[in-house]
């Protein structure tokens, strides 16, 4: 680790959360004539990766200068009162439970500017794209950085147009219906929670979001924790996504660009996890424990649901799209994060926020393989897939079958690699949950899980069998294999895959002394 000055690491994490915003704002001005390059579109989409590169680098040396040996404490921290009427505040900083998914965001982000440069999305002005996707990163990483209940709430609708309109815009077959659905379930549930976040400003008399987690509700009656709970956990619970509030999330998956899909899998669902750990557990643990075990029940049942749903699709003849398939696993995953989080424990939540940080690793770079798989067969339905690759698609492009089968065996949570210990820790949380929590009812939500892990094996193992080694013995034209701009966005993903699942400790050694203090009665 590198020595940091406290200021500079302030202006870093400032110019995480507003460089790209300026960025955005940038992308819709005309371009210097010296940087058009071959047209303007070339120059807007590289005014992309200049940006989200330059908050990527950013990001890292915030986490290179961030005080590894103190992670329960908030750092880079900047207060500055913003609407005095009301107490709101420009509160920024990080600790060890925010940093790990701020870097995650620049990456993706960055690797999917990098994507689009070399692979512009077909669809209207590139200015348009390159500033809805730099608007969406700001509101995502200020969503991980802001320590206001307000500010929280406002960075995390600001993700939403954005979102909206690279659907709508920029996706495939169903997209307007897709993107309708996608921004009426989030803005529904969104009304919802800033209800609750309110009633908790105005009974603490605070939005800050540090003081109110070192009071750890001690100023909230029980019965105000209970509504603001369920107030709250209903708009993050659309955002996780958990069943049955999942239902946007297939038709979002499946309409959207490549890059659309990275970024709404590998982060925008993680702000709703998010939410549940550093808003409902420091700030209203009494009413938490309340709706935990229902929590814990819909988590599971969205493990076995999303896992069926996948089994379904990945049945020969049924006519599956391997996109949609990998949608409906990610609310089998997200269920594994949310029953972690439920457990209330110090090993539940860590493997919450492992799991986090691995599903998007992991079903980012599937939905970037899915992406390659459509650009070269023109289809990613498992029939016409199985067909297209014909003598299985390692023989016809072997990298980009390696990679397809890594993601997968990856995804079903093979030991060694990122998948295994998010879920396997969320699974050891529920056998001994937090005190005042049924024991025998969490052995039986840990019984449900640990089966879909074996549904999740059996679904994954299926889809590359049938893409990657299925197929008639005959003689079938090549497929492109793996580009370099392609290497360059997948290789990271893979990296850190590797890398976390044979280091976890990198990651849990942030997150540990967090969630211990922060379960325990806040953070400093």
């Amino acid at each position: 680790m590198i020595d940091i000055s406290e200021s500079v690491m302030q202006f870093l994490l400032a110019f995480v959360v507003v460089g790209p915003l300026l960025g955005a704002v940038a992308a819709l001005l005309p371009a210097p004539p010296g940087l058009k390059g071959k047209s303007p579109g070339q120059a807007v989409l590289r005014h992309g990766v200049t940006v989200t590169g330059a908050v990527l680098i950013a990001a890292i040396v915030l986490a290179l200068g961030f005080d590894h040996d103190h992670p329960s404490t908030m750092q880079a921290t900047t207060d500055i009162s913003w609407i005095p009427a009301l107490d709101v505040r420009i509160h920024l900083g990080i600790d060890g439970i925010s940093l790990p998914l701020l870097v995650l965001t620049a990456l993706l982000t960055f690797l999917c500017a990098l994507y689009s440069y070399f692979k512009p999305p077909s669809g209207p002005s590139p200015k348009a794209f390159v500033a809805l996707l730099l608007l969406l990163e700001a509101g995502t990483l200020a969503t991980f950085a802001v320590l206001d209940l307000l500010l929280f709430f406002l960075a995390f609708e600001m993700v939403l147009i954005p979102m909206y309109f690279l659907i709508a815009r920029w996706g495939g077959e169903g997209r307007t219906r897709a993107a309708w659905k996608f921004i009426l379930f989030t803005l529904l549930g969104s009304v919802v929670m800033l209800l609750g976040l309110l009633l908790i400003g105005i009974k603490a008399g605070t939005f800050d979001m540090v003081a109110l987690a070192t009071d750890n509700g001690r100023s909230l009656s029980t019965s105000v924790q209970v509504t603001a709970v369920l107030a709250i956990g209903i708009g993050l619970a659309v955002k996780a996504p958990m069943w049955p509030l999942h239902s946007w999330l297939p038709d979002a998956h499946t309409a959207a660009p490549t890059v659309g899909s990275v970024l709404l899998a590998g982060v925008l669902l993680k702000m709703g996890t998010y939410g549940f750990v550093r808003i409902l557990l420091p700030v209203a643990p009494d009413g938490f424990r309340t709706f935990a075990p229902y929590l814990a029940a819909f988590a599971v049942v969205g493990i076995i649901y999303g896992s069926l749903a996948c089994l379904a699709l990945a049945k020969r003849g049924a006519k599956g799209d391997l996109k949609r398939l990998i949608a409906y696993s990610s609310v089998g995953h997200m269920g594994f994060v949310l029953l972690g989080i439920a457990t209330m424990t110090p090993t539940g939540v860590n493997g919450a926020l492992f799991a986090n940080i691995a599903h998007g690793l992991i079903t980012g770079l599937l939905f970037f393989l899915v992406g390659a798989l459509k650009d070269r067969t023109g289809s990613t339905d498992l029939d016409s897939l199985a067909e297209e690759t014909g003598a299985a698609l390692y023989g016809r492009a072997p990298r980009l079958g390696g990679l397809l089968a890594f993601g997968a065996v990856a995804s079903l949570g093979l030991p060694g690699l990122a998948g295994f210990w998010g879920e396997m820790l969320a699974l050891f949380g529920a056998f001994q949950p937090a005190a005042g929590l049924s024991r025998p009812g969490f052995l039986t939500f840990m019984a449900i899980g640990a089966f879909g892990t074996l549904l999740t094996a059996a679904y994954m193992l299926i889809v590359v069998r049938r893409v990657c080694m299925g197929g008639a013995e005959r003689e079938v034209p090549k497929l492109a294999d793996v580009r370099g701009y392609e290497f360059a966005a997948w290789t990271p993903l893979v990296t850190l895959t590797v890398l976390a699942g044979l280091w976890p400790k990198a990651l849990l050694g942030l997150t540990d002394p967090a969630v211990q203090q922060l379960l325990a009665g806040g953070t400093r």
